[in-house]
């Protein structure tokens, strides 16, 4: 049996977060274009990942908030949880947003979608069990998944990834985690304030890229309402027992639970792609890229999780979509790599955990390290009047900076930290300085007005310096 024949303007393989803004993009523009995806439209982040994760963290806020209130005058309850409403509840979250991520939606939109696996044929040609496609560009945006570190026992104990831990039958009575970063945190915060007991083990302290002081303000909250972490430990063996599962450690102590979550770190879809076959280079992180995402093939392209050092975040994968859109369709094609260039330099990441912590840019020890001449100012929520007046004044801003104000990247650990780094973002986007943010009006009382303040803090001992005690005393003299 034939196989159907297509040559289009461009091929995507993956419909996840990178793959879908593409094909809008170029399809609005009026460029033929087939859309290749195995598995859900979405991708990760739809079906597993930010969305479901944002509900469940919703709904441990509410039922923590039962525990929170004695100190405003409400009396403190326990929650009661139905665990199977909070899976409608992250299920319902996934229906409602899925339709814009549909495969009817983009059909409407002039796309040919084709749900079945693809790979190179060679290095002009895409093929499937039923297509074949030319393109005069490629685009290889299909993800990453969890990745399973190398732990003596692991292949032979259930455990549970992002992919099965939002729709687990059960609520866990006691989940093990193995990791300390962003999705272990997360999910396992989430978990404690629905009730059940959790203890997160990794090789290496948590959040080991945030600044230091941030990190362990967030990884103190997450212990005082009950999360046990076990960082750094070295793991000896996984195995499953009668009720679960047991994590033994080298020093010969253990852990049971009835749950294991294993949460330490992704590892590019690439398996099956037969990039070989279209002279594409790539290894076990990703493919190899350029400045402007393209492979060393140059009719094709990565994007998202695939490309190698470009990011590993949903708004990174939405970022390298439109500066593709930018290069193929808006850019002279003599520029090659000169323009569109994926600048990962200012992206920012955030933790959705409470307190939430947001950054952006370089940490100070990641500045010095890269030889800049370094000089950080900070302001506490404690001294912010609406933390005050909300009994959240836990973390603070921090910004880090050259000695001449150029902006180097900021971290923010409190509430609405997600929020509160669009500021910086902002800043460091349009080369704003310190002076900059220091000059802003900011609606009192919010807590990003405690951006203005760090920044402002950066003038404080040359304007209230006694030279300039001086001189405004000099000056005085004449009014």
């Amino acid at each position: 049996m034939s196989k159907t024949q297509y040559d289009v303007d461009i091929c995507i393989l993956g419909a996840g977060s990178a793959g879908l803004s593409i094909a809008s993009g170029a399809a609005q523009l009026g460029r033929s274009v087939v859309l290749f995806e195995v598995a859900k439209m979405g991708g990760d982040c739809l079906n597993y990942g930010c969305v479901p994760s944002k509900a469940l963290i919703a709904a441990g806020k509410h039922a923590h908030a039962f525990s929170t209130g004695e100190v405003f005058g409400v009396k403190v309850e326990k929650p009661v949880v139905n665990f199977e409403t909070v899976k409608a509840h992250i299920q319902g979250v996934i229906d409602h947003i899925a339709p814009h991520d549909s495969q009817e939606r983009f059909e409407e939109l002039g796309c040919t979608v084709i749900r079945e696996r693809a790979s190179f044929k060679d290095e002009n040609t895409v093929e499937s069990d039923t297509t074949e496609v030319k393109a005069k560009r490629f685009v290889v945006a299909v993800g990453s998944r969890a990745a399973a570190p190398p732990i003596p026992g692991l292949a032979d104990t259930p455990y549970l990834t992002n992919e099965s831990i939002f729709s687990v039958e059960k609520q866990p009575k006691k989940l093990l985690i193995i990791g300390a970063g962003p999705i272990g945190l997360e999910i396992g915060q989430a978990f404690k304030r629905l009730g059940s007991d959790v203890e997160i083990v990794d090789i290496a302290k948590p959040l080991q890229q945030a600044e230091p002081d941030h990190a362990q303000v967030l990884v103190d909250a997450l212990a005082k309402e009950g999360v046990v972490f076990h960082t750094p430990a070295k793991t000896k063996l996984i195995r499953k027992t009668k009720t679960g599962v047991a994590i033994d450690f080298e020093d010969g102590s253990s852990l049971t639970g009835s749950h294991l979550l294993v949460a330490a770190g992704r590892t590019p879809n690439l398996d099956g792609l037969a990039l070989e076959n279209a002279g594409i280079e790539y290894d076990r992180r990703g493919i190899d890229v350029s400045v402007s995402l393209r492979s060393s093939n140059k009719r094709v392209y990565a994007a998202g999780d695939v490309a190698k050092g470009m990011g590993g975040l949903t708004h990174a994968a939405g970022y390298h979509a439109g500066q593709l859109i930018r290069n193929f369709y808006f850019s002279p094609p003599f520029m090659g790599d000169m323009l569109g260039k994926a600048n990962t330099t200012r992206m920012p990441a955030a933790v959705y955990s409470v307190p939430e912590l947001a950054s952006i840019g370089m940490t100070e020890a990641k500045a010095k390290e890269a030889g800049h001449d370094v000089r950080c100012v900070s302001w506490h929520f404690e001294e912010n009047d609406r933390s005050i007046a909300e009994h959240s004044g836990n973390g603070g801003v921090k910004i880090v900076a050259t000695k001449k104000g150029k902006i180097l990247g900021a971290s923010v650990v409190g509430e609405s930290a997600g929020e509160i780094i669009h500021m910086i973002s902002v800043a460091m986007t349009n080369k704003v300085k310190i002076s900059g943010l220091a000059q802003i009006i900011s609606p009192y009382p919010t807590r990003s007005e405690a951006v203005k303040r760090a920044a402002s803090s950066w003038y404080t001992d040359a304007l209230f310096s006694e030279r300039t005690r001086k001189i405004a005393g000099f000056l005085t003299k004449f009014q």
